[in-house]
């Protein structure tokens, strides 16, 4: 394991996004945000603004809990690459459209930039396209 700046050893990269992406799947946000650097920086999917810091992070996350628009929501990791200091997930997002009872069923990439221990950057893409075709919107 990589080691801290005390001589503490971290998980590397791939640990930290798979701790990361259960924490929020099994709605433990705490313990997912205990794992994101209070600094972090979010390259969020169609932003044309970079989201700054861990609270930012928690709004997101909370926001997308509430939205009425989609239910039983699951996701599944299907491949994970690391890289270096670099975590990259493919995987499949899967769900319900409240509105229309349609299901879905899309390809998500999202890839982290680690250090000591915690995510540090992250990029996201969604595969919208597919997900609006599958709905009829």
């Amino acid at each position: 394991m990589p080691q801290g700046a005390e001589g503490t050893a971290h998980p590397g990269p791939g640990e930290v996004h798979r701790r990361v992406f259960e924490g929020y799947r099994e709605s433990r946000f705490e313990d997912a945000l205990e794992l994101i650097d209070p600094d972090v920086v979010d390259h969020r999917e169609g932003a044309h603004v970079d989201h700054r810091g861990r609270d930012a992070w928690r709004r997101k996350w909370e926001r997308g809990r509430a939205d009425s628009m989609f239910r039983d929501v699951s996701l599944t990791i299907e491949q994970n690459v690391v890289s270096g200091d670099t975590s990259v997930n493919r995987y499949t997002v899967r769900g319900t459209h409240t509105a229309s009872g349609r299901r879905y069923e899309v390809l998500s990439l999202d890839m982290v930039r680690v250090r000591d221990g915690r995510i540090i950057e992250h990029w996201a893409l969604l595969d919208t396209d597919a997900m609006r075709d599958q709905l009829g919107l």
